[in-house]
């Protein structure tokens, strides 16, 4: 297999994240990628005009016909970068035949998660809304029935989770042999050894001659090494530093004993709205169980918390996500299946509860704060059996975490990890003294003055204000 050329490779990139400008400035114009108007009718009905550096940089060379590894920041907009190009190389194609026939799968995107398989549907349903092509999606925990009927209507687009494509191919109510376009969507993830037997028997049920498109915000050698047995000369994109956190996220970890963490959560999260900041919180640990006792303290704690992890429903999955993004619910507690594909548009903070096992999986739990240009604070609460953890996230992040020492503390932090390491100074609080207090940026005079202008529901929470996807995550045109 010949080596990938590299598309502003970190090797020789700018420091600011591989482009010659800033990740947040026009890169080029939607209107440069000779892209249908119908593609630019509904790109412009989102209204957004300008595309993020992945998307500058990957559209053109997906719109060719190679094979892509696609790496940046999350909430970067990856998924546009694959989607556009895939509409338009499908236009001509598409056909207004009512005839199922005449709508073959041509285009196969395979996600580790629901939540990001119906993400990536919604982008690839709002860009293609103007044209004759079809999208469905397809994932578990759902009645098979509504996908079987979508499947056999005719679809050129499909989204999917393995396991349940699986399940419709083997009761051949989907045929990939007229797919021409392979996404694998969190490749990393893809790749690793839990998807592995079923990702392979999907690829062999797809035409050898494919485009095949990689996208991921981190990709660790062992992954690159094995994804080059399913791309041919690929060509790899990277628009940021290799495994590197968007720089619009503001890090701090705080030394906690694990019987303390859940009273330092709720002391964060009420010197943060005593400071004026948002009352939405995204609280991740590594079980189900974990998951599900935290949401149970926080509650009796008077905060207003749901769960989300694998031994939910989809249905409640998805009830629990619109009470969060509604405002109803203040906190979500999730396990890895919300670290993933979950797009919460100027989501302002994460906490980790436990540092994860892997350390790319805390480079995508907190890619869920800072997306699209918005500012975000991710907090580590960490105890002295989770060192290892840590030295691996910095090793990977290759810098050390700002070290939060807890002023006046009644809880000692574990010496273990204090040794040798530099904190960063806190200013103690004006306010009665609390053990947990911090603040990672200061919230303007203006925001801390809208939050305390703003009316409480029946619950005493501060009803969130309406969220806009950042489906694209570029930029979009203000309103006048």
């Amino acid at each position: 297999m010949n080596s990938a050329p590299e598309v502003n490779s970190p090797a020789n990139s700018p420091p600011n994240g591989g482009s010659e400008d800033s990740p947040n400035a026009p890169v080029a114009a939607f209107t440069d990628f000779a892209l249908d108007p119908l593609i630019l009718k509904a790109i412009a009905e989102q209204g957004y005009t300008t595309p993020t550096p992945i998307q500058a940089k990957a559209i053109p060379i997906v719109l060719t016909g190679q094979d892509v590894m696609g790496a940046a920041q999350t909430g970067t907009g990856k998924t546009a970068a694959f989607i556009l190009p895939i509409i338009q190389k499908l236009l001509p194609l598409s056909s207004s035949s009512a005839s199922p026939a005449r709508h073959p799968i041509r285009a196969l995107v395979l996600t580790p998660t629901r939540e990001l398989s119906d993400q990536v549907a919604e982008n690839a349903a709002n860009y293609s809304r103007h044209t004759d092509l079809r999208t469905a999606v397809v994932f578990g925990g759902v009645d098979m029935q509504p996908q079987v009927a979508a499947l056999r209507a005719g679809v050129e687009i499909l989204i999917a989770t393995p396991g349940r494509l699986l399940d419709h191919l083997g009761s051949k109510t989907a045929n990939l042999s007229q797919v021409e376009i392979l996404v694998l969507d969190e490749a990393d993830r893809m790749l690793d050894m839990g998807f592995l037997p079923d990702l392979q028997r999907i690829i062999n049920l797809i035409p050898v001659k494919r485009q095949t498109l990689l996208f991921s915000a981190t990709f660790s050698h062992e992954i690159k090494k094995l994804a080059q047995s399913y791309l041919r000369n690929p060509v790899t994109v990277e628009v940021a530093r290799q495994n590197a956190a968007a720089d619009t996220v503001t890090q701090v970890a705080h030394l906690v004993a694990s019987e303390n963490k859940q009273a330092a959560i709720v002391s964060i999260i009420h010197e943060r709205t005593q400071a004026g900041f948002p009352r939405q919180y995204l609280i991740f640990t590594n079980s189900r169980l974990g998951c599900a006792r935290l949401a149970r303290a926080l509650e009796r704690d008077g905060i207003k918390t749901g769960a989300l992890h694998g031994d939910k429903s989809q249905g409640e999955r998805t009830l629990t996500l619109d009470a969060f993004k509604s405002g109803v619910i203040e906190a979500l507690v999730a396990t890895d299946v919300a670290a993933r594909g979950l797009d919460i548009p100027d989501m302002p903070c994460v906490i980790n509860h436990e540092l994860p096992f892997s350390a790319e999986d805390f480079i995508h739990r907190i890619g869920r704060t800072g997306r699209a240009g918005s500012k975000g604070d991710a907090i580590a609460l960490v105890d002295s059996s989770e060192k290892r953890l840590l030295d691996d996230i910095e090793k990977l992040l290759k810098r050390q975490l700002d070290i939060a020492p807890l002023p006046a503390s009644d809880f000692a932090p574990a010496k273990a990890l204090t040794r040798g390491r530099s904190t960063k100074s806190v200013p103690p609080p004006k306010q009665p003294v609390d053990p947990f207090f911090y603040q990672p940026y200061q919230a303007s005079p203006k925001a801390s003055s809208e939050a305390a202008a703003e009316p409480m529901n029946e619950a005493g929470i501060t009803p969130a204000k309406p969220l806009v996807g950042a489906l694209l995550g570029g930029s979009r045109k203000k309103s006048h």
